[in-house]
């Protein structure tokens, strides 16, 4: 039997096919386009999206041969507003995740609501790229449109609708709109209200790996399929990609490294750090997750090769690289502001400790350790909740540097493991609905049963202790820098 995940990124859609066992069959993509009508803006059609689905699932499913598809299933982009109308028409264009119109709403829901009542009702702040702050947004300059709002949805739920006919979404991509009691996997009714928003107009929450449906007829025509397919709900991006790494099950954790970076903990039971300083979530596997988001990762090595260095020999670079531990350079990664753990836009990339003997290789050691000191400054938040954590998968372009993941293993004191597969959100919709269709009983079977490690990076003891000093100065320097900030951007 065959499964199939449909990553709906910012830029393109990534579909995946796979068998029962895991093993990839086929991958095809589409790209769509994005709109900035006005400086900070972003928006999509979401009709580009059910588009680009369609077409792809059309090559993808020409590809299966003889071999039947038993399920659908969803990553997705997460925090995206859609509205549709009461014909279930699209109302106006998704406002998407990196979208920043709503620092007044944002701002009004942590000053005036207060953080205190958001984290009580949601576990969660508000952030400028949350469904919640978008929607207050729209009230207020757009109300002809507000007004005309019956059903708002996520940007995979969108898809899965398209596809089923259901309006539904599930917990893990409900929980970054604010508008979701994640303890209690449910809508918060104190939330619709400050949003003016009815219970009616939410979708019904389901679990990720739930079966919400089958293909329209018309979609099985389109696709030259005679048998029914079934669709289950699928899960945002991060969540999805967890499942794909196999972090799931109580202290799980996966380090993506790419141009943002995220440091995501699963767990059995809801936690919430007392200032908000993770993402506290609903996770793809029934339970829950901690998360840790920089807004800067390898972008940091990318900005600093291509743009400091001129030069794209990055492993070039890195081999000049010898004395791990020892650096007296230190870098603050937070060249676009930072989100976890300090929540501050105003923050900024920050070289200190430099002196006339510095160099080259000082600075660009800086850079990726910086990196791995920021990832470790969420970790802690999570360990502050007395969370163990002593392994965790690593993917993502930055996880292709040996030199990178022996700095992160040693500054976290971590294990750190390689899977074979990195098609993260894609990979974890297919599992999905794999355990949807009754293929596994848990999403924990079936990642254990399906992700593989192909490398392992083990931390040095002596290294540790070296690292374990240099962290505890880096943690001194952003809170005396903290002040400093606002006054730059002046």
């Amino acid at each position: 039997m065959l499964y199939i995940g449909i990553d709906l990124g910012t830029s393109a859609v990534k579909l995946l096919m796979m068998d029962e066992k895991g093993k990839i069959r086929n991958i095809v993509s589409r790209e769509y386009p994005i709109s900035f009508p006005k400086p900070g803006w972003s928006e999509q059609n979401p009709q580009d999206w059910y588009s680009a689905c369609l077409d792809g699932l059309k090559e993808l499913t020409a590809l299966r041969g003889e071999e039947k598809i038993g399920g659908i299933s969803f990553g997705g982009q997460m925090h995206g507003l859609v509205i549709l109308d009461e014909a279930d028409e699209v109302i106006r264009p998704a406002i998407l995740w990196n979208d920043g119109r709503t620092g007044e709403e944002t701002e009004y829901l942590n000053q005036v609501i207060g953080k205190d009542r958001l984290s009580q009702y949601t576990a969660n702040i508000a952030f400028a790229g949350f469904t919640a702050p978008k929607l207050l947004w729209v009230k207020k300059h757009e109300p002809e449109k507000f007004k005309r709002i019956r059903k708002i949805m996520l940007p995979k739920d969108y898809i899965a609708y398209r596809l089923t006919g259901a309006h539904t979404t599930d917990p893990s991509d409900a929980s970054g709109m604010l508008l979701f009691d994640v303890k209690h996997r449910c809508w918060s009714d104190e939330m619709l209200k400050i949003c003016g928003i009815q219970r009616e107009q939410m979708p019904k929450v389901v679990e990720s790996y739930e079966i919400i449906g089958t293909l329209k007829p018309e979609v099985s025509e389109y696709l030259e399929i005679s048998y029914p397919i079934k669709v289950a709900a699928g899960a945002g991006d991060n969540a999805a990609a967890a499942v794909g790494t196999g972090t799931v099950g109580e202290g799980k954790c996966n380090i993506s490294l790419g141009t943002s970076g995220t440091i995501f903990i699963s767990s059995d039971r809801f936690q919430v750090d007392s200032h908000n300083a993770l993402h506290a979530f609903a996770h793809a596997d029934g339970h829950y997750h901690l998360m840790g988001c920089m807004l800067s990762a390898a972008s940091c090595n990318k900005w600093w090769m291509d743009g400091i260095l001129q030069t794209g020999e990055y492993q070039k670079e890195q081999e000049k690289i010898q004395k791990l531990g020892d650096n007296q350079v230190y870098f603050l990664p937070y060249l676009m502001g930072e989100r976890s753990p300090h929540n501050d836009p105003a923050a900024r990339g920050t070289f200190i400790g430099m002196t006339m003997d510095t160099t080259r290789e000082d600075m660009t050691q800086a850079v990726l350790e910086g990196v791995a000191f920021a990832l470790r400054d969420s970790l802690e938040v999570a360990r502050s909740l007395g969370i163990t954590v002593t392994s965790s998968k690593i993917c993502g372009g930055g996880a292709k540097s040996a030199l990178w993941k022996t700095m992160i293993a040693n500054i976290l004191n971590l294990r750190l493991d390689v899977v074979a597969c990195e098609e993260g959100p894609s990979y974890g919709g297919a599992i999905l609905a794999a355990v949807g269709c009754g293929e596994y009983r848990s999403v924990e079977e079936a990642s254990e049963a399906i992700v593989r490690v192909v490398d392992t990076v083990e931390p040095d003891a002596e290294l540790v202790r070296k690292y374990e000093e240099n962290y505890q100065k880096f943690r001194q320097i952003y809170p005396k820098l903290k002040d400093l900030f606002p006054i730059l951007g002046e």
